[in-house]
């Protein structure tokens, strides 16, 4: 769109609409690990759940400041 010499307005537009896309698929993403992985790491107990409870919080934590 910019070599295009689009109008700078719909430019932003579609940047919105893919940050807002990706913000989505990170979320499914992110909720099928908490689901799966952490889920059944912490039905495990011990230093793999805390791992993997501490992976998925780091994960939102990117996720927030972005």
């Amino acid at each position: 769109m910019v070599e295009e010499d689009q109008y700078c307005i719909d430019i932003i537009t579609q940047i919105s609409a893919v940050k807002s896309a990706l913000e989505n698929v990170s979320l499914a993403l992110l909720e099928d690990h908490i689901e799966h992985c952490v889920a059944g790491a912490a039905a495990e107990e011990g230093e793999v759940a805390t791992e993997k409870l501490e992976e998925a919080m780091r994960a939102i934590k990117k996720m927030v400041k972005n």
